[in-house]
């Protein structure tokens, strides 16, 4: 057995016996104490966690008949005080920095953590474009902007993990689509696609450009302004 190959059973055999040193019930707690636990257990892992948590992953740190729901409302009315709160996207929950506090932070000057890559303006209108039109071809694309949507651009909005390639489209050739990703919910704090903002919502509110059009519909005024803003913040 190659090294490698010994280390991996090590680590598993490790993992298991750990598995099993874990207590998820607390049956010799009291109930209140019970639940103040399996609470904190809640807040560690979303806290420690660098992605969204899901329903499945807090189950594991909890009892089999807790309820994840009532210890998130738990933890909504702890935190109600605090700069910080626990937030509900991409499919689980995250432990964030208060919108109130994103001008205090960038102040500081302080590395954070989970800040969104910047993107150029057009990088943001076909972020966008994909974002409303998924699953989309490059081709179709730039037919939305009239002009190419090179490679290089594809390249960036991948490379900053916002779009990933979704099925092939059966159009002739057979040309891979895009869509948009987990972590572009997170970024853009959104639970859902649902949650993208209405159309008609943006043109009530001014932010429509009239002199830019995609496939004849007004674009929002770029994800760097109040559509889809990518906040800066501290996800611990």
């Amino acid at each position: 057995m190659t090294g490698a190959g010994v280390a991996k059973k090590t680590r598993k055999k490790t993992n298991v016996a750990a598995e099993r040193l874990f207590v998820r019930e607390l049956g010799e707690l009291p109930a209140d104490l019970r639940g103040r636990e399996w609470m904190m257990r809640v807040e560690a892992v979303s806290f420690a966690s660098a992605e969204p948590v899901t329903r499945e992953t807090l189950a594991r740190v909890v009892g089999k008949d807790c309820s994840i729901d009532l210890l998130i409302d738990d933890l909504h009315e702890e935190l109600r005080s605090r700069p910080y709160e626990l937030v509900s996207v991409a499919g689980g929950w995250q432990h964030r920095s208060r919108t109130a506090y994103a001008d205090a932070i960038r102040a500081s000057q302080a590395p954070t953590r989970g800040g969104a890559a910047a993107l150029s303006e057009f990088e943001s209108m076909v972020l966008m474009a994909i974002a409303y039109s998924q699953p989309v071809t490059r081709g179709e694309l730039s037919k939305i902007f009239g002009k190419e949507v090179s490679r290089d651009t594809i390249s960036a909005l991948r490379g900053a993990g916002f779009v990933s390639s979704g099925p092939r489209s059966p159009t002739p050739g057979a040309p891979y689509t895009y869509v948009t990703t987990k972590h572009f919910l997170s970024a853009f704090g959104m639970e859902t696609l649902r949650d993208l903002p209405d159309m008609e919502a943006l043109d009530d509110a001014g932010l429509l450009s009239k002199e830019k059009q995609v496939d004849g519909i007004p674009i929002a005024l770029g994800l760097s302004g109040a559509v889809l803003v990518a906040e800066e913040q501290d996800d611990g």
